[in-house]
């Protein structure tokens, strides 16, 4: 299915939110104002649904100790034991409200316990998540029916499994191309079609299935996995994550009923994107749980293992890699808890937030998890299996790094997440500048928004030359005695941003309508916002954990160091904007699509494409003299 650009980029726009009602501390933050007012003072929670999440939590910790991670790595599947378990439990239904059936947690409780469940298994957080963040309970608790809700809600909570089909073959991020068709047929619609990378697909009992409807766009409905006409034609098996029931899944004239459509005719794509608004943060919990496990493993090896006389962790070497580690898990978590308190809150529209906690948490974590390997040496490119085989600690370093890579490609790859945080960091300049830049605008359409362009830049524009961040008490409540100024990193970050947005107005200037196309300029913006608002988290955090807890002075200590580290990074990025290899790169990359460097790949076997086998002729234990030897 060939669908020219202009109509991608039309069909993507539709699906967009267009209106902002509720407030955004991303959004203002990416416009040179850092309101750190709409994310501190945090307000209390409310205490049943603490009590009702703590609860929870202890009975799913002690669950949690039951499971064998191990074997469901080995086994590269989830026993029925333990699904069982989880049913029982309510794991099911953990982000399900009570009335219909459900625990009813709220999101930042739930949040907390997919990182624990993702610990005990990776592939068990996954099934969880995919289940509830963005199989048919979210999207159906946003724009489902009240007589949906009643029908598949509770079914949901009792464990019937469910998944999220939008992919395809041929489908990655481009919904335009959806080739999965939905014919209205009296009561009924028909559909037909394959999808792919269907996480839950495997043993799913519902499927929220996205199909284009003729002539109406991609409509959202909800399928009986067992209804006649849909086949599980495959498992995939991946490099990690090898005990998520991920399969292909054909839909041959499957007829479902027009009350099991979720929304309007084709509002499937916005109702998808909705539901990863807060859906999304699923991800960055289970990287939570898996960057403490670093922290954990990390800090318990490099106090045990001593190298030229002293503990490994106690080398300049490795003790900046724990320190990283210690800080950006700090930070991610930070991250996590006040995205799920604005989810909770209900006042902020999370979308930037929770693109950049998706972002942020998969490749930061992903670095952890490499600095983990290292710090464990040979002990970290080694199995758990191998490790335990010879008589050491089986720990699944090499795993988790393979387990955690996905998380840079599934729901959105970090290339296609930094160009969503792009657009809708644009969005005000779009709003007013839109028709200026736009090729396909008439001469009206560019005199009208020459007029409005010029009203918002007039009043915009002065208020990025100064603010807070220039005044030497300002975030003074972040500044204690006796602990680091987090004050500071405050006034950097208030100063950043209005740096960040000015640059957002040059590349504007510069390249006008082909800024859309400058994709690593637009990451590189992103990624600073994303320094920030860690930057701002972490802060934010600290400060609660010094009103709240015992450990005030640590948490300042660990924001302090984060924040240094990623003032750091913001520096590089910042000069990287204007000095770098960007045009060099596309040119060279031209060339290699072109085929001019062909002749680079000589000298090579391609593994894809093996040949006949011819086995050698086999004597005793092996073919291999020194292995027979070392059998003996």
């Amino acid at each position: 299915m060939t669908v020219s650009e202009r109509e991608a980029r039309r069909v993507a726009e539709a699906a967009r939110q267009q209106e902002w009602r509720k407030p955004s501390f991303a959004k203002e933050l990416f416009l040179g104002r850092l309101r750190v007012d709409l994310i501190h003072p945090r307000p209390e929670p409310a205490e049943p649904p603490t009590q009702r999440g703590e609860r929870f939590l202890g009975r799913l910790r002690a669950f949690c100790e039951r499971i064998d991670g191990a074997a469901i790595e080995r086994e590269a599947r989830i026993p029925d034991a333990v699904v069982t378990g989880l049913r029982e439990l309510g794991a099911f239904g953990m982000n399900i409200p009570e009335e219909y059936g459900g625990v009813g947690l709220d999101h930042v409780h739930y949040h907390r316990a997919l990182a624990l469940a993702g610990t005990a298994s990776p592939a068990v957080g996954a099934l969880l998540s995919a289940h509830q963040s963005i199989g048919v309970p979210q999207p159906l608790k946003l724009f489902g029916t009240e007589e949906q809700r009643r029908t598949f809600l509770p079914r949901c909570a009792r464990g019937a499994i469910s998944a999220f089909l939008l992919t395809e073959p041929d489908v990655g991020s481009d919904p335009a191309r959806v080739a999965t068709t939905a014919v209205r047929e009296g009561d009924h619609y028909v559909l037909d079609g394959v999808k792919l990378w269907t996480t839950n697909g495997v043993v799913a009992e519902l499927l929220l299935v996205l199909a284009a409807v003729p002539g109406r766009g991609i409509t959202a409905f909800v399928v009986e996995a067992g209804a006649p006409g849909v086949t599980v034609e495959r498992r995939n098996a991946f490099m990690g994550l090898r005990g998520i029931e991920n399969g292909v899944t054909r839909l041959h004239r499957v007829r479902v009923p027009v009350a099991h459509r979720v929304g309007d005719e084709g509002a499937g794509l916005k109702i998808a994107l909705i539901t990863l608004n807060t859906g999304r943060l699923a991800l960055p919990a289970l990287c939570l749980g898996a960057g403490k496990w670093c922290l954990k493993t990390a800090r318990e090896w490099s106090a045990e293992r001593e190298q030229w006389g002293r503990p490994i962790g106690r080398h300049e070497a490795v003790g900046a890699k724990l320190s990283f580690i210690a800080a950006t898990v700090f930070a991610l978590e930070a991250i996590v808890e006040l995205s799920g308190e604005l989810a909770d809150e209900g006042r902020h529209d999370i979308r930037i937030e929770a693109a950049l906690a998706k972002l942020f948490g998969s490749e930061m974590t992903w670095r952890v998890a490499d600095e983990l390997v290292q710090i464990r040496g040979g002990r970290g490119y080694e199995t758990a299996a191998s490790l335990a085989a010879r008589g050491e600690r089986g720990v699944p370093a090499e795993q988790m790094l393979r387990d955690l890579r996905g998380n840079r490609i599934f729901e959105g790859s970090t290339e296609m997440m930094r160009l969503l945080i792009a657009r809708e960091a644009v969005d005000a300049h779009l709003k007013v500048a839109g028709g200026l830049i736009d090729p396909h605008s008439s001469f009206t359409q560019k005199r009208k928004s020459a007029t409005a362009a010029g009203a918002f830049y007039a009043r915009w524009l002065p208020t990025l030359a100064t603010g807070r961040g220039h005044l030497p008490l300002a975030y003074g409540d972040f500044h204690v005695s006796r602990h680091p100024n987090l004050a500071a990193h405050l006034r950097f970050a208030e100063r950043a941003s209005r740096r960040l947005a000015r640059a957002t107005f040059m590349g504007m200037s510069r390249w006008h309508g082909r800024l859309e196309r400058k994709q690593i300029f637009l990451g590189r913006v992103v990624d600073i916002g994303a320094e920030l608002f860690a930057m701002s988290a972490a802060c934010v955090h600290a400060e609660r954990l010094r009103s709240h807890e015992d450990h005030g002075k640590e948490a300042y200590h660990l924001a302090d160091t984060f924040c240094r580290q990623a003032r750091l990074r913001v520096d590089d990025l910042f000069h990287n904007l204007w000095h770098n290899t960007d045009a060099a790169d596309a040119a060279l990359a031209g060339g290699v699509l072109a085929g001019d460097y062909a002749w680079l790949e000589e000298g090579i076997h391609d593994p894809s494409t093996p040949g006949p086998w011819i086995a050698p002729p086999v004597e005793g234990p092996s073919a291999h003299p020194d292995l027979r030897r070392s059998i003996g």
